[in-house]
């Protein structure tokens, strides 16, 4: 009887225990993703407001330089960094200096989301191969490896959310002299995709795309010479994301005066039409004010980011 009794004590202690593990991995398997999505959502939602606060600090700015890269050079209007932003205020007022900024802001959260996704799917993926190369496989990324990781979703995250940034270009450019007014993104969206068809979507992203990269590539040397040497390509991609609208805004047409050359049958048409009609000069129209932009939009996109990471760490620990 008494061996007996020791045999079922010590298969109720080795059930408690078998069932104390069990219930200790079941709430650490619940624990650490859920800890994991909170970080991510964290991060993201992070990101989104950095980038949205600092879009918007710098959105007259941005709006400038697209209006100075597209308008037509027979009937200037912008001329340069300060009259620029004076004729706006004299000629929209205040909101004139933030059109086209929504929908600049609205494609931040998801392009946060899909270049994290893809950074982390292209680091996997590059680690792998790597691995499988140098057959170690304890082997880590190199520094070089993860920037082309980050090339990749930068690459991917920038066509995800292209269409958002092609109409932004129209929303911005149109004034109130505009013959036909896009409401706001989702109508510019699917007046265009009615309009012009779903290519017309991503006119302009082949430039974009080399831009990016050479952009990405250069800054490795310099910020500067990288912004330099890309800014043609933004350049053209802004113009070639005009071609098609039948009612293109007054900076464009020059008030009916004298058309730009808006037909482009591709980039290297583009660049070639630009330089002919416009000289080289005009490859470079708005730098200025995007060069003046750079500095503020990343320290108020850093500080912006760091405060809402530890006023969203307080509220997580709390609720904890």
């Amino acid at each position: 009887m008494a061996s007996e009794d020791v045999k079922t004590g010590e298969s109720a202690v080795s059930t408690i225990v078998n069932l104390a593990e069990e219930a200790k991995l079941a709430r650490e398997g619940v624990k650490g993703p859920s800890y994991a999505v909170l970080s991510i959502c964290k991060s993201l939602v992070a990101g989104g407001v950095a980038g949205g606060v600092s879009r918007t600090a710098v959105a007259p700015l941005e709006r400038l330089k697209i209006l100075l890269q597209v308008q037509n050079p027979h009937n200037i209007k912008y001329n340069g960094t300060v009259q620029g932003l004076k004729y706006i205020w004299r000629t929209e007022g205040f909101r004139g200096l933030f059109k086209g900024n929504g929908t600049n802001c609205a494609r931040i959260v998801p392009n946060s989301a899909v270049k994290f996704f893809s950074y982390e799917q292209a680091s996997k993926g590059i680690l792998w191969y790597y691995q499988q190369q140098t057959g170690n496989e304890d082997a880590q990324l190199t520094p070089l490896l993860r920037l082309g990781a980050g090339a990749c979703a930068g690459i991917i995250a920038m066509s995800a959310t292209y269409p958002m940034d092609m109409v932004r270009g129209r929303l911005t450019v149109q004034t109130e002299k505009s013959p036909y007014q896009y409401r706001g993104m989702f109508h510019a969206l699917s007046t265009v995709l009615r309009e012009e068809g779903p290519r017309a979507l991503y006119k302009g992203w082949l430039p974009s795309v080399i831009g990016w990269f050479r952009m990405w590539v250069s800054t490795l040397l310099s910020g500067t010479i990288g912004q330099t040497v890309a800014y043609p390509l933004d350049v053209i991609r802004r113009r070639m994301q005009m071609v098609g609208w039948s009612n293109a805004a007054s900076v464009i047409t020059g008030d009916g005066r004298s058309k730009a050359p808006l037909e482009y049958r591709g980039m290297i048409d583009a660049f070639r039409k630009t330089v002919r009609h416009e000289g080289f000069r005009a490859l470079y129209k708005g730098l200025v004010p995007n060069s003046v932009k750079v500095v503020p939009s990343i320290a108020i996109a850093f500080v912006t980011y760091e405060q809402v990471k530890d006023i969203l760490g307080v509220e997580i620990r709390i609720s904890d």
